[in-house]
């Protein structure tokens, strides 16, 4: 080879040849992303289009509807108690999230700063409660809430409260570990100085502490959220009365017997579930991104 020849390098190539080699070098990343794109989004324009079926059933639902209309959410709102079925899935959403953040915050920092009998029993016990799936419990939880709810009515079946219950048992612990993982970063020297000031613990908790790990409380309300609303299992055990069904059941319930004929009416509502927590992801997507990258920089 000539050592006097020119060397060509990409800007030099002619346009074909640039082709062949962005192609060998990014095409194929390309390729795979909008096959994951194409993969994600599918699922999402068919049950948009059959929302917008004026037909509304299932064997005449396409990608690209013929025509589109409205007619399946007013029969869904005019025929069906939906709004009843949605404010009862925000309502167990955000209560969830609500007081499953709060006290997952509260165990956390005890677990992270004070030293006590049985901490170490009580964060293993913590762990060992993740191996077992909640629905193993139903059948005692039902004859729980079967006695309970004799004694004390507002905590029964068909009622908010207790299912509420039910709910927060089974998030605190893993909840609980994930947030003690952060607090172990914040260093304890700003608990102590705050301390010598004067501070209490709970002033140092509420002032200092929480301000601090606010990324991975976003997270925790936003996991707690999606699958509260997203929930199934236990609600259908605890919820049997129509209007005290949430969302999910309600339209479960359309679609049971007649899945042909309610397939519009169900997708509409699948639509209107999705949205508080693309609502809820947005609103806190700020924090989410500070929390997946602050811990790869604090040390």
């Amino acid at each position: 080879m000539d050592a006097s020849a020119p060397v060509r390098g990409p800007h030099r190539l002619g346009g074909a040849a640039r082709f062949a080699l962005w192609s060998r070098r990014l095409g194929w990343r390309h390729a795979v992303m909008w096959l994951v794109v194409a993969f994600a989004i599918f699922p999402v324009l068919f049950v948009v289009s059959a929302a917008l079926n004026p037909l509304g059933t299932l064997s005449s639902a396409q990608l690209w509807p013929t025509g589109a209309s409205l007619d399946n959410a007013v029969e869904l709102f005019e025929n069906t108690p939906f709004t009843t079925w949605y404010g009862n899935s925000l309502f167990f959403a955000l209560s969830n999230a609500t007081v499953t953040v709060l006290l997952s915050a509260l165990a956390a920092y005890a677990f992270s700063r004070m030293r006590f009998k049985g901490r170490r029993v009580g964060l293993i016990g913590l762990l060992v409660i993740q191996m077992f799936p909640q629905f193993l419990a139903i059948v005692a939880i039902y004859l729980m809430f079967s006695n309970i709810g004799e004694y004390y009515p507002a905590i029964g079946f068909d009622t908010r409260w207790g299912l509420l219950l039910v709910y927060l048992g089974g998030a605190l612990s893993i909840n609980t570990w994930l947030m003690k993982g952060f607090f172990d970063t914040v260093p304890k020297e700003l608990d102590e100085s705050a301390q010598m000031d004067g501070a209490s613990h709970a002033q140092v908790f509420f002032r200092i502490m929480l301000p601090l790990v606010t990324p991975v409380l976003a997270i925790v309300g936003l996991l707690v959220f999606i699958s509260t609303i997203n929930e199934f299992l236990m609600a259908s055990v605890f919820l049997r009365d129509t209007d005290a069904k949430t969302l999910g059941l309600g339209l479960y319930q359309l679609v049971a017997s007649q899945r042909n004929a309610n397939f519009g009416m169900f997708a509409v509502g699948a639509v209107m579930l999705s949205l508080p927590t693309l609502a809820v992801f947005w609103f806190l997507q700020r924090y989410i991104t500070e929390g997946l990258t602050s811990g790869a920089v604090k040390g």
